[in-house]
């Protein structure tokens, strides 16, 4: 069983071009699933059932794992024996027709907009540290990027003039997304001090070594800005979140919204339908006279 579940991940690592990242996710949540069957005394991937996978998936929701843990093991499973049905050590899916318990959904945390442009519009030194930590939040926000598309941004994926930036997100697809004003300006502060970094390769943001910065070193600076001018945690999702959210406000384009995300599938847009309505909830509750409590105004 182990052997054919590392045939699995080098295939999704050498033809599928998974990020790193994503293989750790895939690695670990099958090497539960190993260790599951290990306990049922299973030795083959064609002998695991649906009736044993669903009592696997109810012991581990009695045990604390939480719904989006489950789903995602039952996602990663049902992946595996897609490629063990198409290289034939299997006929059939356990995991498919399977779906987690339901559990509590925790939507995204977000800035409002005048948290971020707090955020953003803060005092700034004029030296090399600041002016790229300025942009990396301004593209952050202005382009809705994910981390790992920031850090691996090379110089030709930038066509400032344009007002363009083309990144590779998941499953290496690229993406073109606009590149709005404030970011232009941010980026054509920092792009002459890069160069006198004396940069080791075509990344846009380096450290003053000259080297690519790293995705930890990315959320360091982050979370310093959030304390610094907000007084409060912040990491480079909230700021992905904050985009898609105010996008969404504005624009009611949940289409438009998922290709700038970069999501293959609207429903993992569509929880940014769910901030919209909180935010609409919050106004009607503040204004309209019959959703306002009593006060001592009577």
């Amino acid at each position: 069983m182990q052997d054919l579940l590392d045939a699995y991940l080098e295939h999704l690592r050498s033809e599928r071009q998974l990020s790193p990242h994503t293989l750790i996710g895939y690695r670990h949540d099958l090497s539960t699933l190993l260790a599951l069957c290990t306990q049922e005394q299973i030795d083959s991937w064609r002998a695991l059932d649906t009736p044993r996978l669903r009592r696997m998936v109810g012991r581990l929701h009695m045990q604390g794992q939480s719904s989006r843990s489950l789903a995602r093991l039952l996602s990663a499973t049902r992946g595996l024996y897609r490629y063990l049905i198409r290289e034939g050590h299997c006929d059939s899916d356990p995991a498919s027709g399977l779906t987690p318990p339901k559990g509590e959904r925790r939507l995204p945390k977000t800035l409002d907009a005048d948290r971020t442009a707090q955020l953003l519009d803060g005092a700034l030194e004029d030296d090399f540290i600041a002016r790229r930590d300025q942009a990396m939040l301004e593209l952050f926000y202005s382009s809705g990027l994910r981390l790992s598309e920031l850090v691996s941004l090379n110089l030709d994926g930038l066509d400032l003039p344009a007002g363009l930036v083309r990144v590779i997100g998941k499953g290496n697809k690229t993406r073109e997304l606009p590149l709005g004003r404030m970011a232009r300006e941010a980026m054509q502060q920092w792009l002459p001090l890069r160069a006198l970094a004396n940069p080791s390769d075509g990344a846009v943001f380096i450290s003053q070594q000259g080297r690519r910065i790293g995705p930890r070193a990315v959320q360091l600076r982050v979370r310093q800005a959030g304390v610094r001018e907000l007084g409060q945690h912040l990491h480079p999702h909230m700021l992905r979140h904050s985009f898609a959210s105010h996008m969404l406000e504005s624009s009611q384009d949940l289409r438009a919204v998922q290709e700038l995300l970069g999501h293959a599938d609207i429903a993992t847009t569509q929880v940014y339908t769910h901030l919209d309505f909180q935010h609409l909830a919050t106004v009607y509750d503040q204004a309209h006279p019959r959703a306002k409590r009593k006060g001592n105004t009577e």
